[in-house]
């Protein structure tokens, strides 16, 4: 006979207020193995943790049931405080009576009925439950951060400097990544390069941080504390310490593409480097449009340099490596432009992005800050600032706020009249989000003191007029059709999962949103886990951040990182996946249908075997399984089998 303890939690008024907590007690009072039972307006508080203890304590509880909200809040919480008071943390288990139902229900008798049975059922399962203890794995005290902008920058640094060693993954020829590209930032307006070249520097000097660019994840296996990462860093096809940046190679150099750093905006060779303040400072070939590669068709470069630097020959580098976590900061990319086909991106030369201006803003971009139309290289005597150009859309484009285009729009808008005082500048907008430190402040500034002009609606049209571009829309305020000419338009477009967050989420099988963002282990508790223990987001790798909250949560994820670094060993969860060899068919059906890669054939026994260290408990396999040999340690068919039969019980 069990001697079970329930405590059901008001949860101030979330559950109280369509509960009733003192019908639930006196009818689970009289449950069979029920020992005790008692309420509490915060069971997750101290107060709340303390009566749970003594109560253990008191009568002698072996098993413990919290009535409260969802195991992703506070099981840890309860489980701790089950172990403090002496109690195996296996053996208590949470009813769910917030999410699953005060929050769903209005109806309080129904409701009421309802958190009893749940009760109930959870009072099954955990007399079912078997004391587990934790099982430790080795720790490989070195971090994995996929990602070289801001964020990758960061968090690498914070772990260095925490003495681990780092190995820093950037698939571009330099770390930087988009706000390297950027003239200031807002709301300051501080030089961007000032800000991030130191930090660029230091992570390239840094005796703690290995810097891989050019470099690729091609695949990770392993669990939390020992991930086993190949990693394929491509040939520069030139040896970085013979190179002394005298720059010969490049004069001599036929070929001539568009330069990514300045957006296409100005030509770059096939050799080059991507912008002077690059780390690492080392020229590079682009084999994918170099004549000197496969076959040898040029190699005017080579014949130039003295140093004898440059390498034709050299070929991918296979980097094998064990992590104990890894943070994944891979960034975003701009929503293609040429997608919003109303605004005549491509057609009309004066349209272009917020990125393209802000290498005009920039004193190293195309025209050394002098703002300049890309059609004819006259100065703009009006410019047009469209907000949310493919956003907020659900029926044609992205259906999601990114959070910045606000904040960049008006800083673009601000840096045009500080360089071109006499010129109007105007922005278009659905509604002004401003949501961040002195965020507000900065729109005022622009829009009260500054002259910065503000409609509110949307451009529905860009014809090209003569020189000038005709826009046409709506203010939204007035109702009234707006038309005006000017001389250049910009557009503030989204932000989307780059390319590198799709490929890293498919090699570690990270959920991601709807969007295609990694998806957080919890958006409040948990902002930097996912649900791949040892794995770290940070950045706009999770969704549209600005650089204060991206760099915060770089730190964030590297602190939680520290915490696995920081011991030789770490306990795991020994809530796993148990095969019955007795009964196992071996059909595979596990293995096909696992997502943490946990489940294998070992042939040489002819039978299927759980990683325990992989396992994350989710209960696919026992689920998939035909022959149902697979359960879950305290998820048995027998414990659920209960649990069932005291939800559907009648009266």
């Amino acid at each position: 006979m069990s001697r079970v303890g329930v405590f059901v939690c008001h949860c101030g008024r979330n559950i109280a207020h369509t509960v009733d907590i003192e019908k639930v007690v006196e009818k689970i009072k009289d449950v069979d193995e029920v020992i005790h039972i008692e309420s509490n307006m915060y069971m997750c508080s101290e107060p709340g943790q303390t009566v749970l203890k003594d109560a253990i304590n008191k009568h002698n509880l072996d098993r413990v049931v919290v009535a409260a909200c969802s195991k992703d809040m506070h099981e840890d919480t309860f489980r701790i405080a089950t172990k403090e008071a002496g109690l195996n943390q296996y053996l208590t288990e949470m009813a769910n009576i917030r999410e699953q139902c005060s929050w769903v229900h209005e109806e309080k008798d129904k409701a009421t009925e309802k958190t009893i049975r749940i009760i109930e059922s959870t009072i099954e399962k955990v007399k079912r439950n078997q004391p587990l203890v934790p099982y430790q794995i080795p720790v490989t005290q070195k971090a994995l951060v996929i990602g070289g902008g801001v964020a990758g920058i960061q968090a690498a640094l914070d772990i260095a400097d925490a003495g681990y060693e780092v190995v820093l993954v950037e698939k571009d020829s330099t770390i930087g990544g988009k706000m390297a590209q950027l003239a200031e930032t807002f709301p300051t307006l501080d030089c961007s390069q000032c800000i991030l070249t130191p930090k660029m520097v230091a992570v390239g000097r840094h005796p703690n941080i290995s810097l891989l660019t050019n470099s690729e994840v091609e695949n990770i296996d392993g669990y939390v504390g020992s991930f086993k990462v190949r990693i394929n860093k491509k040939p520069r096809y030139v040896i970085e310490e013979k190179c002394t940046l005298c720059d010969d190679c490049v004069s001599v150099c036929p070929v001539i593409v568009h330069d990514e750093y300045n957006v296409g905006l100005t030509p770059r060779k096939a050799i080059y480097i991507a912008f002077p303040q690059a780390v690492p400072a080392n020229y590079i070939i682009d084999p994918n449009t170099c004549l000197g590669i496969d076959p040898l068709i040029c190699a005017k470069c080579k014949e130039v340099c003295e140093p004898r630097a440059i390498d034709f020959d050299m070929q991918p580098e296979i980097i094998e490596e064990e992590f104990g976590a890894i943070i994944v900061a891979t960034g975003y990319t701009p929503y293609p432009i040429e997608s919003i086909g109303e605004y005549g991106y491509g057609t009309i030369h004066d349209v272009i992005s917020g990125l393209e201006f802000e290498r005009i803003l920039a004193a190293n971009g195309p025209t050394q800050g002098v703002i300049r139309r890309p059609s004819d290289g006259k100065i703009p005597e009006s410019v047009v600032f469209i907000h949310c150009a493919g956003s907020r859309d659900p029926a044609k484009h992205l259906e999601y706020c990114s959070k910045i285009c606000c904040m960049y729009a008006t800083k673009h808008a601000l840096q045009y009249k500080h360089l071109v005082h006499d010129g109007t500048a105007i922005n278009f907008y659905i509604d002004v989000r401003t949501a961040g430190k002195d965020y507000e402040e900065f729109y005022k500034r622009a829009a009260e003191e500054e002259g910065v002009i503000y409609i509110r609606g949307k451009v529905s049209e860009l014809l090209q007029d003569g020189e000038r571009i005709l826009v046409r829309g709506v203010n939204t305020l007035t109702s009234e059709a707006v038309e005006l000419h000017t001389d250049l338009v910009v557009l503030a477009t989204g932000l989307l999962p780059s390319e590198g967050t799709k490929e890293i989420s498919n090699i570690l099988k990270l959920s991601c949103d709807n969007k295609g963002f990694v998806k957080e282990a919890h958006p409040k508790l948990k902002p930097v886990e996912t649900a791949i223990a040892g794995v770290f987001v940070a950045g706009t790798a999770s969704g549209p951040k600005d650089i204060p909250e991206t760099v915060a949560q770089a730190s964030g994820a590297a602190a939680k990182a520290e915490t696995i670094l920081s011991s030789d060993f770490m306990d795991r969860d020994p809530v796993i996946a148990e095969i019955d060899e007795n009964t196992c068919g071996v059909c595979h059906t596990c293995i096909h249908v696992c997502p943490y890669g946990a489940i294998y054939y070992d042939e040489p026994l002819n039978k299927i075997v759980v990683r325990e260290a992989l396992c994350e408990g989710c209960g696919s396999c026992a689920s998939a399984c035909p022959s149902g040999s697979i359960e879950l340690r305290n998820s048995t068919y027998e414990s659920i089998s209960a649990s069932i039969k005291a939800l559907l019980r009648s009266g």
